[in-house]
């Protein structure tokens, strides 16, 4: 999974990002096709969006904002990927 993030500053309306929540969802989605033009499976792969409403640093300095704004590549093991159905056995 990638997840893309903004900090916590508005974008313009205007702008080719209504939100935040189009600007790291678009920024997921990019690196998500970096990866499937490099070979990875597209059923193995998926993108969220989290806005900034996910920090990991403060939006009070440009260094915190900085590090706001950023995608995440979340590993999970094969049979918890994005579509996958429980086997048979598991459902049991």
């Amino acid at each position: 999974r990638v997840e893309g993030h903004t900090d916590d500053v508005p974008t313009d309306p205007k702008g080719p990002f209504p939100s935040n929540w189009e600007l790291s969802t678009t920024r997921a989605l990019a690196v998500v096709k970096l990866l499937q033009d490099k070979g990875v499976a597209a059923e193995r792969l998926s993108a969220a969006g989290y806005g900034e409403f996910h920090p990991i640093a403060s939006n009070k300095s440009p260094q915190g904002k900085s590090l706001n704004r950023r995608i995440e590549i979340v590993l999970a093991p094969e049979d918890q990927a994005p579509g996958v159905r429980p086997s048979k056995a598991a459902i049991r």
